[in-house]
């Protein structure tokens, strides 16, 4: 058994898909001032994923020794190199699917398992995802058929459900897509023997 150090229910939904037995431990990290002050140093969208899916992990950790614990962060990076984060309110939703609508942007997602408070291992993946143009009329049924679901979603998204319908191009798995560079994640759990080789 690994411990999760998240809440997110779709980084839950992939593990316990493909079979690994997980607890999941919300980490409660200061993730806007982390971001604000990696990008006050001019960090890459890459860097600030992998440093907050590493924060997460070692918290954790910490309290749970001899324990492989999985930390994992998305971020979106606009065409103009603006990053977004989850909207977490209604009128914030609106306009990062405003500002999104008909542009691409890239999607990181960074994972870095941690032991003993020391990480051991991490990996990141990025997408690019092409939306397409949305009406306000879209955008209001969109955020009321999904609700409360994709204010904690980087993107405001689910590309599992609803959230196909806003692309018209995807370049990427959808694992990554979904906030877990999944298949880097398994491939070392077998090294450590936690699955099966």
């Amino acid at each position: 058994m690994i411990i999760l150090a998240s809440q997110s229910a779709a980084r839950r939904a992939m593990l316990t898909a493909a079979g690994v037995a997980h607890q999941a431990l919300p980490a409660h990290v200061d993730e806007e001032g982390v971001t604000a002050a990696l990008q006050a140093e001019a960090a890459s969208p890459e860097r600030i994923a992998d440093a907050l899916a590493e924060l997460k992990a070692v918290k954790i950790s910490r309290a749970h020794p001899g324990v492989l614990v999985l930390g994992a962060d998305s971020v979106v990076a606009t065409a103009d190199g603006q990053l977004l984060a989850k909207p977490e309110t209604r009128p914030r939703a609106e306009a990062q699917l405003r500002q999104l609508a008909g542009t691409t942007h890239r999607l990181i997602s960074a994972a870095v398992i941690v032991e003993n408070g020391q990480p051991v291992w991490r990996s990141g993946g990025a997408a690019r995802l092409t939306m397409r143009p949305l009406s306000d009329a879209f955008i209001t049924d969109y955020l009321d058929r999904e609700g409360d679901a994709v204010l904690g979603c980087v993107g405001c998204y689910r590309i599992e459900g609803l959230g196909a319908q806003l692309f018209t191009r995807v370049d990427g798995d959808q694992f990554t897509i979904r906030g877990l560079p999944l298949f880097a994640v398994l491939d070392y759990l077998r090294v450590r023997e936690v699955l099966a080789r």
